[in-house]
């Protein structure tokens, strides 16, 4: 089928496309083949209604549309791929010309993919932060576990640092008590760091069972959030925790190893997985961050609109969903970077169009260098997720089927297999210098997932005993 693409932008494309009636006539007599087991006319068999009839009773206009809408589809792939375009939407269709047993002619507009120039990869240059200390995560990884097995015996004497106490909040302005912002019988460990009020660990430390003390501090929750206001806390109780020992009867409770050796061991292979796959995460994020800084091109306008207001949607949901605002959000959040409102939106906005422009760079290098994803890819994808969700590898094939999200699931493991290249061609360092290897980053992290999984699901059969 004969067709001529006209670049309207760098990012939108006019296909027109001709259909002669020869390539038509399948479809018309399919068209015709549908009518005709559809409708009872007197005289004719149900299915056995002629074309001429048909035309005369409904009109041939409407068996040609019905053609032409079945045609258009393959015919306008036809033209993609001939013209090798990459569309990022559905095309915009016209009917142009329809000359009966002649031709048939349409216009399709569509936004395409940008064409991108890679950069020299093995250029690209990126640091990270020095690998955190295997020691250190064993030994908070062994501290959790002794915190979830710990004991408590109530005492008669002042609140210290490490006593888990029994409380209640009043909070009042003016002296006026807040409405809902009272709080009876709650749990609360001196010392241990909480999202509850600043100033409640100096308050109760050294008050005992009964007493009370009144300080300032700023709300963190319900209708009141953010404001300051005056707290009164009392202590119902104060109990002494005792941490059991890390012996071998500790790592025979809280796991299958008979000696506490064991059990280290296997703490730390885990923490030496997750060490790297944290790092290799972070070079994967400043590496596809050189790229983008060093790959210039525009998205196509009305994608990068609808990608905005997607993110933008979310992200209110999200907020809604825990009954805060922006501001609400600012207010609590020490590691978010914007000062109000507009700077938060612009944000989330400049992230959005990276993510977008990032999923452009990483499709254009893996058609380049055709990466192409396996059955077994998918395979592990699904029992990854499987895992990650807590579900059953079939449980995800079923919902994989129900939303056709494997077209979905295929590009994000081509993507993935794309970033792994990239970042095994790039050069990384740490913040000393040392040269950080990237060339397993995919491996690595999916490794990672799997055993901070298998940790989580450790931890809710240890919850259960």
């Amino acid at each position: 089928m004969p067709s001529t693409a006209q670049k309207l932008s760098p990012t939108r494309v006019k296909l027109t496309v001709e259909i002669p009636f020869a390539d038509l006539k399948p479809y018309l007599d399919q068209a015709y083949k549908g009518i005709a087991e559809q409708v009872n006319i007197p005289g004719f068999r149900k299915g056995k209604v002629p074309s001429t009839v048909i035309d005369q009773r409904f009109g041939r206009g409407v068996v040609l549309q019905e053609a032409i809408n079945e045609a258009i589809p393959p015919a306008y792939n036809a033209a993609v791929e001939e013209h090798k375009v990459v569309p990022m939407a559905q095309p915009e269709v016209e009917v142009t010309k329809l000359e009966d047993k002649e031709l048939v002619e349409f216009t399709a507009e569509v936004d395409v993919r940008p064409e991108v120039t890679l950069p020299d990869f093995t250029a690209v240059e990126a640091t990270v932060d020095n690998a955190a200390s295997i020691d250190d995560l064993v030994d908070e990884r062994i501290g959790l576990l002794r915190e979830r097995f710990a004991t408590t015996s109530e005492v008669d004497r002042a609140a210290a640092e490490g006593d888990v106490l029994t409380i209640d909040l009043v909070a009042s302005q003016g002296g006026e008590p807040l409405p809902e912002a009272t709080a009876e019988g709650l749990t609360y460990k001196v010392g241990q760091e909480s999202n509850m009020l600043d100033g409640l660990d100096e308050a109760v430390t050294g008050l005992k069972a009964g007493e009370s003390k009144t300080f300032t501090s700023t709300l963190v929750g319900g209708q009141f959030r953010g404001q300051d206001a005056e707290i009164e806390v009392t202590v119902v109780k104060v109990s002494e925790q005792q941490l059991p020992e890390v012996d071998d009867e500790f790592a025979q409770l809280i796991s299958e190893f008979d000696t506490v050796e064991e059990m280290k061991e296997d703490l730390r292979k885990g923490a030496e997985q997750q060490v790297k796959a944290d790092q290799l995460a972070d070079a994967r994020d400043k590496v596809l961050e050189a790229v983008l800084a060093a790959t210039d091109f525009e998205l196509p306008e009305a994608i990068l609109a609808r990608e905005l207001e997607a993110r933008r949607g979310e992200v209110q949901r999200q907020l809604a969903g825990g009954g805060m605002t922006v501001e609400d959000y600012l207010a609590n959040a020490e590691d978010e970077e914007a000062k109000d409102a507009d700077e938060f939106w612009a944000m989330i906005d400049k992230r959005s169009e990276q993510a977008l422009k990032a999923q452009v760079v990483l499709d254009v290098y893996a058609d380049t260098n055709t990466i192409d994803v396996s059955q077994q890819d998918l395979t592990e994808l699904i029992f990854r997720k499987a895992q990650q969700n807590g579900s059953s590898p079939q449980d995800e094939i079923n919902h994989m089927m129900e939303h056709n999200h494997m077209p979905e699931w295929m590009q994000e493991i081509r993507r993935g297999k794309a970033l792994a290249a990239i970042c095994a061609a790039a050069k990384v360092t740490d913040a000393e210098g040392n040269v950080v290897d990237t060339s397993l980053a995919v491996d690595a992290i999916e490794a990672a997932e799997e055993v901070i999984a298998e940790e989580e699901a450790e931890e809710a059969e240890v919850d259960a005993k």
